[in-house]
């Protein structure tokens, strides 16, 4: 394929995968698209589910930045490639690691390669949770809240908890350890060639939303204060970061050996990174007061507001507020849901556990891959009715509104007749009243929403999760057209970063390809739902109490 036009690389990391796409900066075309799925992720190392340990390997990630490149870059001849001027990456977060001077992560040492607490600490990680209830402690006795813009909880899902954590449990890594860089920070680093945590750029988007990063702090919170929390803590401050930058300036130029590697030319503009729902909401074209619905094993829900009316409000119990995290001069929002997609695999491998164990591998496999369809496609037959069974979404604690990884997801409502298919029209549900506890939270706290975008796997796979989700919210609901949202939202940003677009806006009018689907609620069964809810509250009272 041979073009003439300026093109981008978004790059994606997922969970479970890297994915590249090139674009045209002209029009928004796709030229090439590729996946790796990580290696050691894949073979089940280094995590401890029971213990919510999951880590991942350094090398998982930079093998697939260069397989996923150099895969979506196979189509474009040689005079194509270098029309490339761009590349973004965005990550999960807070998925932060412990580095060297260098700014190499301690993996990547010989001393630490199969030592997990030297690997990146994914998002979903929630080994501290001890820790982050001690900051809580900490900031609501302290002169400054330090967690006020991040909606006066902090989660172990973050930066701060999930360092003091390993700090704890690991002497080697704790004397090892010069700094922690977040996944988007570092791989941004690493193909400029500039890995030094002192004077690469860093995320304002992570440092914000999960740092405490603050402007009114003059950057991190006081080193007084980590001190306080844990002397361990001392002089970190120090080895981090002040400054922080959006995510449509440059990180710097890509590195010759990673131009060589890659087959680029010289001049690349390697864009600053950011979280992959941040991204993502710029690539499903997010406009001020639009709330946009990440939706896959988990969920991130953005909102951008302005910040000379919304500057002032501090809503409780989201996951933080942040001036330019998803567009520069906006407010950008972020909450979400511990568990989406990530609720309905657990049910299937309750069901499909047990045919792996009787009737091999193969059987399991071929009832896996059509279970949940199936489920879902007799779920949606059945009526909504104030008898039904409720659940609670809380399968890997509550992100928000309100913050607790410590709770469990609950079932109520069970008697002889219940069924499969009854109990997973009940978990589908769950994940919708989820999110309307969210819708909701906004609401009440000042922040209007206009309209709800809806982007990821869970929103182009499952028509019955969505006209749920239409009907619990009673609300209708845009799908985004582009299947990756993510990855085109990066590749916007670098469009950005390198010169290509002047602003962000322009870059989604040049590039956006629009929504190819929508869900208007159904006024019975949603009229039925908002009495099912009530339901769903007082479920989620009662566990929480007695958990």
């Amino acid at each position: 394929m041979t073009t003439n036009n300026k093109l981008t690389i978004g790059v994606d990391f997922g969970t479970d995968s890297v994915r590249a796409l090139v674009v045209d900066t002209s029009n928004g075309e796709t030229l090439g698209t590729a996946v790796h799925y990580y290696t050691r992720w894949k073979q089940g190392l280094y995590c401890n589910p029971s213990q919510s340990q999951f880590r991942q390997h350094p090398l998982d990630y930079i093998e697939g930045i260069e397989s996923a490149i150099k895969g979506a870059l196979l189509g474009l001849s040689a005079e194509a490639r270098q029309n490339v001027l761009g590349i973004s990456v965005d990550t999960t977060g807070s998925t932060p690691v412990a580095v060297d001077k260098n700014g190499t992560p301690l993996a990547l040492l010989p001393a630490f390669q199969d030592n997990p607490n030297a690997m990146f600490i994914l998002w979903k990680d929630h080994t501290a949770n001890k820790e982050a209830q001690q900051i809580n402690e900490l900031a609501r006795k302290w002169g400054i809240d330090y967690t006020q813009y991040v909606g006066g909880i902090y989660s172990s899902e973050w930066f701060w908890a999930k360092i003091l954590h390993i700090l704890r449990v690991d002497e080697e890594v704790r004397k090892a350890a010069f700094s922690w860089v977040e996944h988007c920070d570092y791989i941004s680093a690493l193909l400029t060639g500039n890995t030094n945590p002192q004077t690469m750029h860093r995320s304002r988007c992570a440092a914000g939303h999960k740092a405490m990063w603050h402007g009114s702090y003059e950057g991190l919170p006081s080193d007084d204060f980590f001190a306080a929390l844990d002397p361990l803590l001392a002089g970190l401050r120090d080895n981090l970061f002040e400054e922080t930058r959006t995510s449509d300036l440059p990180m710097g130029t890509i590195s010759a050996e990673w131009a060589e590697k890659l087959g680029l030319p010289s001049n690349v503009t390697i864009g600053v990174g950011a979280f992959d729902c941040h991204m993502g909401a710029v690539g499903a074209e997010i406009q001020p007061f639009d709330f946009v619905r990440v939706m896959g094993t988990s969920t991130c829900d953005m909102i951008i507001v302005p910040n000379e009316e919304y500057g002032d409000v501090l809503v409780k119990g989201i996951c933080g507020q942040v001036d330019g995290s998803i567009v520069p001069g906006m407010l950008g929002l972020e909450a979400g849901q511990s568990a989406y997609g990530d609720y309905y695999a657990w049910f299937q491998k309750i069901i499909t556990e047990p045919v792996r164990a009787i009737l091999g591998e193969e059987a399991a496999d071929k009832m896996a891959a059509a279970l949940i369809p199936h489920l879902a496609e007799e779920a949606a037959k059945l009526p909504v009715t104030l008898d039904d069974i409720i659940a609670t979404d809380w399968i890997n604690g509550r992100r928000t509104p309100d913050a607790n990884h410590e709770v469990k997801a609950s079932i109520r409502g069970l008697h002889i007749g219940t069924d499969a298919i009854k109990i997973f029209k009940a978990i589908v549900e769950a994940t919708a009243f989820g999110s309307k506890a969210i819708v909701d939270r906004f609401i009440e706290e000042g922040i209007p929403i206009k309209q709800v975008i809806a982007i990821g796997g869970v929103a182009n796979k499952s028509s019955f999760v969505m006209q749920v989700l239409a009907d619990v919210l009673n609300m209708p609901i845009k799908v985004a057209k582009a299947e990756q949202a993510c990855a085109l939202g990066a590749a916007m940003n670098a469009a950005v970063a390198a010169g290509i677009h002047p602003n962000i806006d322009l870059a989604q009018s040049a590039m956006g390809s629009g929504f190819d689907a929508s869900y208007t609620p159904r006024p019975q069964q949603s009229e039925t739902y908002q009495q099912l809810y009530k339901h769903y509250q007082s479920l989620g009272k009662f566990t929480e109490q007695n958990a």
